[in-house]
């Protein structure tokens, strides 16, 4: 009698925290169903490539700004391919006012 009651206490309370994460999954602020997840974006310090998809059209450089400001660099967008399965490809450079 004590360990059903043991389980199903455990159960609950996993049942209590999976819906929670749930709900607070969808509170992050931004519209998931039009912003790319941040892995579609593949690169590292120096640059990077984004899949091309008409519904972000204009939203290029602010993505690639988003990705190279991780590393406190500015960026550049140096390809625009508008075909599917192409990429949108951008550079992160130094700040030129920056001594390093």
């Amino acid at each position: 009698m004590r360990r059903n009651t043991l389980i199903a206490v455990v159960m609950s309370v996993l049942l209590v925290l999976c819906a929670g994460g749930v709900a607070l999954a969808g509170l992050d602020g931004r519209e998931w169903w039009r912003t790319p997840p941040e892995w579609w974006i593949r690169g590292n310090d120096t640059g990077g490539t984004i899949p091309y998809s008409p519904d972000l059209e204009g939203t290029y450089h602010e993505l690639a700004a988003v990705y190279c400001a991780r590393w406190g660099r500015l960026s550049h967008v140096t390809g625009v391919h508008r075909q599917y399965g192409d990429y949108i490809s951008f550079v992160c450079i130094d700040k030129p006012w920056m001594i390093h």
